[in-house]
């Protein structure tokens, strides 16, 4: 898979076929004191600070093997390479699921998935990517071969490597190995939309969404020129100021039922008048799921910040860009955001100057998905400053004291 020179200077790219050959790979590197960037299925390598230092990058590829799949145990065991599309696949064999929605599916990869901590809208009912994530094999920058949880969901032994390699960015270690535990595919599924004409008016929606007896799968909202464009939304005649809202139920035949009837009566005693409903998970679900991957925009970035301030920092967004284009998965706090202009100002001054204190205001932070290369950016811009910064680069040392593992990219 070639990989552009102006996101990872590579020299070289090997794909080992076994954990043990990527043991020896890391060796080699330690010797050669050469960086090691792992590329997984490469649709994120945007993610991240753009690398400086020239490497060997690893692909997984060869390593996408269905190690164990006991389904009545509603758990499954894969190498790192396997795309979600083909998890996907083999537990739909068997009525089951991993509910992580990522963009690009057919090429993204487990270990990749892991490693940027994706999360898609159904965080908001299921849980997020580290809840499912029960069992892990990795090596680090000394090559060094190491597991942490298990096989079984009730396994509590020793440090939790799962949690702490999940959104590491493949700085701790090259994952080479994953168990999941995973759910039934849920009988049915349906989605109920409506448009909001002002910010005042979806916060009232999306507080009232909370005090409900419904329980949503996920909960959307969004805003901006990529929505209008949306056929599956047509009915809906979007404002160009306003917003869609978007509420995903899932459950039994009666359970969705009921669920839609339920929520119907809410939304009309709230003076939302003729809903958009649809049963299945078609569009507009396929764009919401790709919406972050979308390489067309300038700049994209993605926040995460307190349920209750999705919309204040939405707001702050558009006043920076009116035609930016919003999708936020309201129930969690994640908001992203896909800018129409570059800013005049730099990328540096928009997060710096508006964005990270914005973020920062609702108690969270932000990171770039895409930006132009060269664009300029430090660690700060990127990552914002509220990461306990000393803890982390003494774990980093602990992991890779060479600092071998996709160098200059994380936080350290």
């Amino acid at each position: 898979m070639p990989v552009s020179s102006d996101i990872l200077p590579l020299q070289k790219t090997s794909d080992p076929a076994t954990a043990a050959e990527v043991v020896d790979l890391v060796q080699q590197a330690r010797a050669a004191t050469t960086p090691l960037y792992p590329i997984g299925g490469g649709t994120s390598l945007h993610f991240g600070l753009r690398a400086k230092t020239p490497g060997w990058g690893v692909t997984l590829s060869k390593l996408n093997r269905v190690v164990d799949f006991p389904a009545r145990d509603m758990t499954i065991t894969v190498e790192a390479g396997i795309t979600l599309a083909e998890l996907a696949q083999t537990l739909a064999a068997e009525g089951q699921r991993l509910p992580v929605d990522v963009p690009a599916a057919d090429k993204a990869t487990v270990g990749g998935v892991i490693a940027t901590n994706w999360n898609g809208p159904r965080r908001y009912g299921q849980g997020s990517l580290r809840d499912f994530v029960i069992g892990i094999e990795a090596v680090d920058g000394t090559g060094l071969l190491f597991h942490g949880g298990g096989r079984v969901v009730k396994n509590v032994a020793g440090y939790d490597f799962c949690k702490l390699l999940t959104g590491s960015l493949g700085t701790l270690g090259i994952i080479t190995q994953v168990t999941f535990k995973v759910r039934p595919i849920p009988e049915r599924s349906a989605w109920l939309a409506c448009s909001l004409s002002s910010p005042k008016q979806a916060e009232a929606m999306l507080a009232a969404l909370q005090q409900s007896a419904v329980v949503p799968a996920a909960v959307e909202l969004l805003a901006g020129p990529v929505w209008q464009s949306q056929s599956a939304l047509d009915e809906l005649k979007l404002d160009p100021r306003g917003y869609a809202l978007l509420v995903l139920l899932e459950g039994t035949a009666a359970e969705v039922l009921w669920m839609k009837d339920h929520l119907r009566r809410e939304w009309r005693d709230a003076g939302v008048v003729n809903p958009l409903m649809e049963d299945g998970c078609a569009a507009p679900w396929l764009q919401i799921i790709e919406f972050s991957a979308d390489l067309d925009s300038p700049i994209t970035v993605q926040a995460s910040v307190k349920p209750s301030g999705v919309l204040p920092f939405i707001e702050v967004c558009r006043q920076r860009d009116p035609n930016c284009s919003v999708l936020a998965h309201a129930g969690n706090g994640t908001v992203f955001v896909r800018f129409a202009t570059f800013p005049d100002k730099g990328l540096g001054q928009l997060l710096l100057g508006d964005l990270q204190p914005a973020a920062s205001a609702q108690q969270g932070h932000v990171v770039i998905l895409n930006a132009p290369p060269g664009a300029e950016a430090t660690n700060q811009s990127y990552w914002g400053g509220e990461a306990p910064l000393a803890l982390m680069t003494a774990v980093k040392r602990r992991f890779d004291p060479l600092n071998l593992l996709n160098r200059g990219r994380f936080v350290y």
